[in-house]
This record gives C-alpha cells, sequence and structure tokens, in this order.
C-alpha cells in the first residue's frame, strides 16, 4: 500500500511538474510574441533596429513570415529556416498557434514555438517566437531521476519505520496472547494485561478480560452445581443403600422387609424426581429448554395435577382444589406448565400446611413486569396461582427462594431445592417469570407469569 501511494504521488508530482514547466515555457512565448506584433504593427519592415526582440536570450529565437511562409526577417541564431510547415502555417493565420518541434540548427534539444497572426499595413504578417526546451527537459528529467530515487528510499524507510511502529503496536497484543497461554481452569481469577493506551487494543483487553470474567462465574456456579447435585444424590443412595443392606439381612420379617422395600421404593422415587429436575437444569445451562408451543386450556394442567398428587395429599389429611381461572388459555407448553404447577404443589405438600388451591386469573395492574416492559402488564398475561395454608416462607427467604439448592432455614428434609428454580426456569422459557409471597390470611402463594400470546424464549 506504502508503494501503491508513493507510486501515485510521484506520478501527480511528475505530471504536475510537467505541466507547470510547459505553462511557464507558454507564458514567456506569448509575453515575448505581444512584444514582437507590437513592433511589426508600426510598419517598421527594416526589423534589424529592433534585433533586440528578434534574438533575445541566447535560447530564444523569432522570425516574421508573410502568409505565403516566405522569411521576412529572422534570429541569426535560426537564418531563414522554416520553422512552420504548411498545415501550421495556415492554422497561424487563423489564430495563434503553439508548436513543439525537434532541434533546430545551432540549437540542441528540442524547441517550442508560437505563430500570431499580426494585420499591418504592408498585409497579414505571422510573428513567430521561439525557445528550446532543453533546460526544461533536462529539469524534467532530473525531477525523473530524483523520484525514481528517492521514492524507492522512502519506501524503504517507510517499510522499516511501519514494520517498528506495528511491533510496537502489538506488543501488547503479543503480551495478552501469552497471558492468555498461561491462564487455566486453576487459575480462572487470572485477567489479560491491558495497555493504558485507550484504544482498540486496550478495549480489546478490556472486552477479553470481561469475557474471561463471565466463563469464570459460569465456571463457578457449574462447580457449585455439580457439588450441590452430588450432596442431593449422597443422601437418598445412602438412605436406599441401608435399606436394601436390611432387606438382605438375615431374620427380617415380612413387615419388616415390606417397611424397607417401601422406604427403598420412596427413596428411589425421590432420585427419579431429582434425576428429571437435574436434566431441566442441565438443558437450560446448555442455552435451550425445548418447548412445544400449543393452545393450552389451563384446566387442562390443573386435573392432571390435582389427579397426580390427590393420594399423596389424602395420605397426609390434606387436599388439593381446582379454583377459578380454568378456562383461561395460552400459548405455551403442556408439559413443561405442568412440570411447573406439579413443582409446586409438590412443594406445597412438602413445606406447607392445609388445603393447596390452584387458580388462575389475568395479570393485573402492579403485577410483576408492569413498569419494565416485560410480560405480566394487566391483559398481556395470566397469573397461575399455587397457594396453600401453612407458616407461609420466611421474610428474609423469599429474595433466595427460586435459587438452585436453596431451602428455607429449618425446612424438613426430603426435598432437593430445586423445585421453585424449576418452576422458575419454565416460565423464562415462556418469556414469563415466577414470584413467591406470604398470604396475608396465612399461607405461602407462589405464582408464574405467563404471557397469553407473546414470544417464546427458547434460549433461556
Amino acid at each position: 500500500m506504502i508503494a501503491v501511494v508513493l507510486a501515485g504521488t510521484g506520478f501527480f508530482l511528475y505530471l504536475q511538474f510537467q505541466h507547470e514547466a510547459e505553462t511557464t515555457v507558454d507564458a514567456g512565448l506569448s509575453s515575448r510574441a505581444d512584444e514582437l506584433s507590437a513592433v511589426v504593427r508600426r510598419e517598421e519592415t527594416n526589423l534589424a533596429a529592433h534585433e533586440g526582440h528578434l534574438v533575445g536570450r541566447t535560447d530564444s529565437f523569432a522570425e516574421v513570415l508573410d502568409p505565403s511562409g516566405r522569411v521576412l526577417d529572422s534570429s541569426p541564431v535560426i537564418g531563414d529556416a522554416d520553422l512552420l510547415d504548411a498545415d501550421q502555417l495556415a492554422s497561424a493565420l487563423e489564430g495563434p498557434t503553439f508548436v513543439s518541434r525537434g532541434p533546430l540548427p545551432s540549437l540542441s534539444g528540442g524547441s517550442r514555438l508560437l505563430a500570431v497572426p499580426v494585420a499591418t499595413p504592408a498585409g497579414k504578417r505571422i510573428v513567430v517566437v521561439g525557445t528550446s526546451t532543453e533546460d526544461r527537459d533536462d529539469a524534467i528529467d532530473d525531477l525523473l531521476q530524483l523520484l525514481f530515487i528517492a521514492l524507492p528510499a522512502a519506501l524503504i524507510l517507510a517499510s522499516i519505520a511501519g514494520y517498528f511502529l506495528a511491533a510496537a503496536a502489538l506488543r501488547p497484543v503479543e503480551a495478552m496472547r501469552a497471558r492468555a497461554a498461561e491462564i487455566s481452569t486453576a487459575a480462572p481469577e487470572e485477567r489479560l494485561p491491558v495497555p493504558d493506551t485507550r484504544d482498540e487494543v486496550a478495549r480489546l483487553g478490556q472486552t477479553l478480560n470481561e469475557m474471561l470474567g463471565r466463563i469464570g462465574d459460569a465456571m463457578a456456579r457449574e462447580r457449585a452445581f455439580v457439588a450441590d447435585a452430588g450432596h442431593e444424590l449422597r443422601t437418598p443412595l445412602a438412605i436406599l443403600r441401608t435399606e436394601l443392606d436390611l432387606a438382605l439381612a438375615e431374620g427380617r420379617s415380612p413387615e419388616e422387609l415390606r417397611a424397607a422395600l417401601a422406604s427403598a421404593a420412596e427413596e428411589t422415587d425421590r432420585l427419579t424426581q431429582l434425576s428429571e429436575d437435574l436434566l431441566t437444569i442441565a438443558q437450560t445451562e446448555g442455552g435451550r429448554l425445548p418447548l412445544r408451543i400449543q393452545d393450552v386450556r389451563l384446566l387442562d394442567v390443573f386435573e392432571p395435577v390435582e389427579r397426580r398428587f390427590a393420594r399423596r395429599a389424602a395420605e397426609a389429611g390434606r387436599a388439593i382444589e381446582i379454583g377459578d381461572g380454568g378456562d383461561l388459555k395460552l400459548l405455551g407448553d403442556l408439559l413443561r406448565l405442568d412440570q411447573a404447577v406439579g413443582t409446586l404443589v409438590d412443594n406445597a405438600l412438602r413445606y406447607g400446611a392445609g388445603t393447596i388451591t390452584l387458580s388462575a386469573r389475568r395479570a393485573e395492574a402492579g403485577a410483576p413486569g408492569e413498569d419494565d416492559g416485560t410480560p405480566g402488564a394487566a391483559g398481556d398475561a395470566v397469573e397461575i396461582h399455587v397457594t396453600d395454608e401453612g407458616p407461609g416462607f420466611p421474610p428474609d427467604f423469599l429474595e433466595h427462594a427460586f435459587e438452585r439448592f436453596t431451602r428455607a432455614p429449618g425446612a424438613r428434609e426430603g426435598g432437593s431445592g430445586l423445585g421453585l428454580a424449576i418452576a422458575a426456569t419454565v416460565a423464562t422459557a415462556h418469556s414469563g417469570a415466577a414470584q413467591a409471597a406470604n398470604r396475608r390470611a396465612g399461607g405461602a402463594d407462589v405464582w408464574l407469569v405467563i404471557p397469553f400470546s407473546s414470544g417464546v424464549n427458547q434460549g433461556s
């Protein structure tokens, strides 16, 4: 690119200098032609008295012709040489004519002529003035030689300077590359060195450090997830192993065997539910929770959930009721909504008390998202509520209720701490949200805010 720029600059300079030199020569010829024409008009046929006008400088000359081309007077340096051919003479009779020609006798180099018509009392005359172009040609040649020497030298110097400049500019990039090669998962807190230049390289380093920060946070969450999942799996597996060992022990009565197998079956159910929850979380960690969107009537969600948990609720001396809003419809994934509502009911059975009510209503003014433009404004979304009559949530726990592997202080064992997180994940995948609060009359109220027909966020 530097070579192209220098070549273009040199070519432009050469043409401009050539044009200026020719303009200067033509201007000088025009001045001498005007001066000599004034002499000729004064009817001075004997031009010897004005030899200075005809001779001029040593590299200049002049002559006066009649319309036929006969030389009436001329500078001694050219004698009676014919300066114009027939075509040039005819053109000069019509108006001023510039002519370039080769060397003349007694002159070296080329020459430049100007022929102008002059009206005199004796008739029309042609005044021809000329000058050698040797000096002009030498100056142009000198410039050309200078360009052939200077431009390659400038190219070499610019390339060397550009190399060192690029090396200096990329030195911070090399430092960042070297540091990046040293960063490993064992030290995710390390960052790339950022030069204090406030330029594109510095902004690149800042962006990469921010990316490393996000990756480090993701790795920390992944490690915490694996640790929490291992902890949650360890307890039911240990209980299951203990019950099976007891069942295999000698001297066990049929009643003890049935109790051990029932306990093992309960822990197996817990492991199954936990594995399903972990699968859902893993799908979300992959950046996409698969959804199959269809028209969903909420009663088709409530009734299967009520039937699925009715026996368990009856064994605990509790009831599950379907309240208002079952006729509302929305676009969503029936199985995912069933999973979310079922998870909320399971959570209410584990930690709540009294009757569990499933209901729905249109989102009211003041619902989540009303002020920030997210789904949940009045008329745009439906609220799916699961309420109970238990002690409710501890006030300090509400803001952490939907975090993974979290349980309220003093909660009974048996849950994985993923129930509310799963419900929130399903709501978010539907471009909605999950909320929880304590009822004034007592008990917990957990609800999902799901848009009726807004776009589904499958990348949540």
